[in-house]
Order: structure tokens, then sequence, then C-alpha cells
């Protein structure tokens, strides 16, 4: 059984073919390069959990990418790194507001009943899923050492 998002970039690729989008078809091709990458490697199927940490991972790596570029002038790389991180947020479901991500946060420490940041790898065990491909897991480990501070 095919994962959905799985199916939704394949449907992308084919959708950028017939409209001649070079660009993005690009983009979708290293997106489906990297999970096919993954399937040989480590001889599995994705499922759409591992599939958002894919998506996760590689827009992270476009974010760390686009700051260098702009920190170096090189505006022309910055662009297409941008390009990149836009056209793999179309399959990250909505992102959460801070206000959401504090709530969950808040109901992970007590779920948790974690004391201090010595505790902060329970808390992240319990948000990390809940939260993943849709917030940016550097900020979530702020506001966790914040509560737990």
């Amino acid at each position: 059984m095919t994962a959905e998002l799985y199916t939704s970039v394949k449907n992308a690729v084919k959708a950028a073919m017939r409209a001649k989008d070079k660009e993005r078809l690009a983009t979708l091709r290293m997106i489906t390069a990297e999970f096919k990458r993954i399937e040989v490697d480590e001889r599995i199927e994705l499922d759409d959990a591992r599939i958002l940490a894919v998506l996760d991972k590689m827009t992270k790596q476009r974010r760390d990418s686009y700051q260098q570029y702009i920190d170096a002038g090189r505006e022309d790389l910055a662009a297409q790194e941008q390009l990149e991180i836009d056209i793999i947020a179309d399959f990250l479901p909505q992102a959460l507001t801070e206000d959401e991500i504090k709530a969950l946060v808040t109901a992970a420490v007590a779920q948790s009943g974690a004391e201090s940041t010595r505790d902060m790898g329970k808390v992240m065990a319990i948000v990390k899923p809940q939260v993943q491909g849709r917030a940016d897991m550097g900020e979530v480990s702020k506001l966790v050492k914040q509560q737990l501070g």
C-alpha cells in the first residue's frame, strides 16, 4: 500500500510534466529521489509519518542553505532555496501557530511529569510526533526549554 503523501508527490510530478514547469518538476524529482534512496537503503516502504519526517528534514536543510546564501550575498541561490522550500511546503500539513505549539508543549510537560530541563527528552518524545512537519523543531525545543527552565 502506497502512502497518501507519496501518491500526492507522484501526481504533482505528472502535473508539472504536463505543465512544462521545469523548476517545480526538478524539485519534485529531488523529493521522489530522496524517498527512493531511503526505501532502497533501509529496505522499507515509506509511510506518511516517515514521509513527513523526510520533508521536514529537507525543509530544514533548505532553510539553513537559504540563510547561508543570504549571509554570503547570493540572492540568486537563496531564491532557488526559497522556491524549493515553497514547493516542499505544499505537501506538509498546515503549520501550527505559536499558541497551538505552546498548548501542545504544556500538555506534554503535564503528561510526562517533567520538572526540569533534564526531562526535556521525555517532553520532546511526546511533542515531536504531534508537530512533525507542522512546526520548526528548533522553535519547539526553545519553547520546551522555556517551560522547563
